[in-house]
Order: structure tokens, then C-alpha cells, then sequence
């Protein structure tokens, strides 16, 4: 499952910095790098979450298999997100890249060892666990929406906050991820893009239409009922 980049562990960031935490280094610290093809696994589900992960480079989806064989998407990591933080001592989902994608691994318990003496990065660890349980909230209440198009205009502008650059939002996951995300079929998602793409409100760079450019954020935020 792992294929090592970076074996000589004087080599690796020994701080919390390169996670994001900003914090003194601490020899307890060490931090590993791993490369992940498209379409595989970090961890799994009920696996034991004895690692925290930020993406390097590429896309992470975190996901679980329904009883029925659908696939339910609970969130998306972009570049400098951390995840596979748990309350518990298992995860709760699946893991997989999106693309070819880099990781940062660092073990849990030494985070743990870490924060018991280090305020800051125990304010830290507080402040991602609160952002992961209202980030499900929020996409609990994203899943309630009760049309099609609301539910991609929220989607398109979480993505803007989270990717958009030079006015353009480069999307990793196909459009297959995105309806899985927001619980529709994936010709409803693709019958959305096109009605914003008709109304002038996004535009399409590319063949594949994984580039997508918002022509008129303020009409796209009229469709999303939470802005």
C-alpha cells in the first residue's frame, strides 16, 4: 500500500510546521512521506487510525460503502488539508487518492505525546477536530437540499474557497466523485453544470470540463440557501 519517498528519517521535517502546526521542533516528531497512484487506498475503514496525514500534492476522498453497494463521499483533502484525525481508535471511512497524490504521515500517539506538553498544538488539534465535525454538519445539512441545482451551487462554492486560483477552480475529482458527494446520480450532476453553464454562471476550460471558471458568483451564491 505504501511506497516510501523519503527513507532517511534525518531527511523529514521533524516539526509540527509542516502539518500546518505551528509549534517548536520536537525530537518526538517525525514525519514520513508516501506516494499513492490514483484510485488507491491509504487506509480503510475500521482500520486502526494510529496516523494523521496531510496531502502534499494531488486529492485525497474520504468515503463509505452503503449497505446497497452505493458509494457515499463525506469529504474532500486538498493540498494542505489534514485528515484522518479520529476521535476514536478506528476510522471512520476509507481513503483514497483522487489522482497520483503525496502524503505526510505523522504518528497519532506522538502528536498526542506532543500536545500534552505543547498548548498550541493542543489548541491546534482542538481547532481541527471542531473544523471536521462542522464540516460534517455542514454537509449533513448539504444533503438536505432539496434540489438538485442548490446542492451543486454549495458544492461549486465550497471548491471556490478551497481551490480557485487566477479566477480559475482546477477540479481533481471527476464528476462521478462529485455525485457521490452530494448524493445525486451522476447525469443529475452533469444536467446541473450545464443549466449553471446556460445561465452564464460557470464556464468550461478544457475537454474534460474538470477546469471550471465562475462567471457570476453572486447568482451562484442566490442557489446555495446557506449564503
Amino acid at each position: 500500500m505504501f511506497v516510501r519517498i523519503t527513507a532517511d528519517s534525518a531527511s523529514r521535517p521533524n516539526t509540527l510546521d509542516a502539518l500546518g502546526m505551528e509549534s517548536y521542533s520536537n525530537p518526538l516528531v517525525s514525519l514520513s512521506e508516501f506516494n499513492y497512484k490514483k484510485g488507491t487506498e491509504i487506509f480503510g475503514e475500521k482500520e486502526p487510525a494510529e496516523y494523521v496525514y496531510q496531502v502534499k500534492s494531488g486529492a485525497v476522498r474520504s468515503y463509505k460503502l452503503l449497505s446497497d453497494g452505493r458509494r457515499q463521499i463525506g469529504a474532500f483533502h486538498l493540498v494542505g488539508d489534514i485528515f484522518g484525525l479520529e476521535n476514536g481508535s478506528e476510522h471512520r471511512f476509507t481513503a483514497e487518492a483522487i489522482v497520483n497524490t503525496t502524503v505526510r504521515l505523522i504518528k497519532r500517539r506522538s502528536l498526542e505525546i506532543v500536545a500534552e506538553s505543547d498548548a498550541m498544538v493542543s489548541r491546534n488539534l482542538l481547532s481541527m477536530t471542531t473544523s471536521n465535525l462542522q464540516h460534517a454538519e455542514d454537509h449533513m445539512l448539504l444533503l438536505g437540499r432539496k434540489t438538485s441545482l442548490e446542492r451543486v451551487a454549495a458544492f461549486l462554492i465550497e471548491m471556490d474557497r478551497r481551490l480557485t486560483a487566477a479566477g480559475v477552480m482546477p477540479l481533481p475529482m471527476s464528476r462521478r466523485d462529485i455525485a457521490d458527494y452530494l448524493g445525486l446520480t451522476l447525469e443529475t450532476v452533469s444536467r446541473a453544470l450545464s443549466r449553471l453553464h446556460e445561465l452564464g454562471i460557470i464556464g468550461f476550460i478544457g475537454t474534460n470540463q474538470r477546469q471550471i471558471v465562475l462567471m457570476d458568483r453572486h447568482q451562484l451564491a442566490t442557489l446555495d440557501l446557506q449564503h
